[in-house]
């Protein structure tokens, strides 16, 4: 049997025989119709979005949280259905497909298939998510793109009147491309909508020979007041936790207060983590803001 390159459209691998009928039903399965992988293969975001573009006789254009994966977003987990721009109205279960206009420079060419630039997929993510998803994923398209969110104010633009658009200035407001993980994202909008001033992200501190001690994930360089996120590697990793109780002891030395959270209280302790920022910044002088641990993030 040939090696095939997969997703791929049987219909075609069967008529210019790479494969005969046989061999198609007994090595591979089909994810849409007409489309099919090997029956042991799990498809990545990239391939998923490369099915439905096949699917769409390659006439689609890739969009949505499919596009921020192609463009080389991180943080896109393969279970999102993959999302197209298409005529076709009547998708397979399992595909989104939407009937937006798309303007001459709305799109780019990624691995031979047309996908929506940096730009127009930021727009769209933005007025279609809740505000804390949007955040994530434009904080993760900026990091892997540049994109910067006057090119996304200017597609907004372009479309007048299209629905979404009051979210998506409520969005844009709020992201950042210094966000590391959809955690730290989700740290910073906390902090934000607590009313606590707009932190820094990606803060390098140096020490007395001028090299980078360390980089904090965002705080108030002004007030030395820093807010990190503790991920997994930090508990689970014996040489980064020592690292981390080393280089907190520097930075307590040259007189910052590092407010350190996990997971687990953004979601069950965010009072409490929220109250630490609020003294900490307090003990620095910060100037008075509205403080509110109980303000919704949409």
């Amino acid at each position: 049997m040939n090696v095939i390159e997969w997703p791929f459209r049987g219909p075609e691998a069967v008529d210019n025989g790479t494969l005969t009928l046989r061999e198609l039903r007994r090595f591979n399965r089909a994810v849409y119709p007409a489309i099919w992988i090997p029956r042991d293969a799990t498809l990545s975001p990239q391939e998923m979005a490369r099915a439905a573009w096949l699917w769409s006789g390659r006439r689609g254009v890739v969009a949505g949280l499919s596009a921020s994966a192609m463009l080389g977003a991180k943080w896109i987990d393969a279970g999102n259905r993959p999302e197209l721009i298409h005529t076709n109205r009547r998708p397979p279960a399992g595909l989104i497909v939407r009937s937006d206009t798309l303007l001459p420079g709305e799109t780019t060419e990624v691995a031979g298939m047309p996908v929506t630039t940096a730009a127009r997929t930021a727009y769209d993510l933005g007025r279609r998510l809740t505000l804390r998803e949007g955040v994530q994923r434009i904080d993760a398209l900026m990091s892997a793109t540049g994109v910067q969110v006057a090119d996304i104010h200017a597609v907004a633009r372009c479309h007048p009147g299209a629905r979404g658009l009051r979210r998506l200035r409520e969005t844009l407001d709020l992201v950042d491309a210094g966000a590391e993980s959809p955690y730290e994202s989700l740290t910073r909008l906390i902090v934000v909508r607590a009313g606590f001033p707009r932190p820094v992200t990606q803060i390098e501190v140096h020490d007395r020979y001028g090299l980078v001690l360390a980089r904090l994930d965002m705080g108030w360089p002004d007030y030395r007041v820093a807010v990190e996120f503790d991920g997994a590697q930090h508990w689970t990793d014996s040489a980064q936790r020592d690292w981390d109780i080393e280089r907190q002891a520097a930075l307590e030395a040259m007189g910052w207060i590092i407010v350190r959270v996990s997971a687990g209280l953004l979601y069950k302790g965010r009072e409490a983590f929220l109250d630490r920022v609020r003294e900490a910044l307090l003990s620095r002088d910060c100037p008075s803001f509205e403080y509110s641990s109980t303000a919704r993030l949409g």
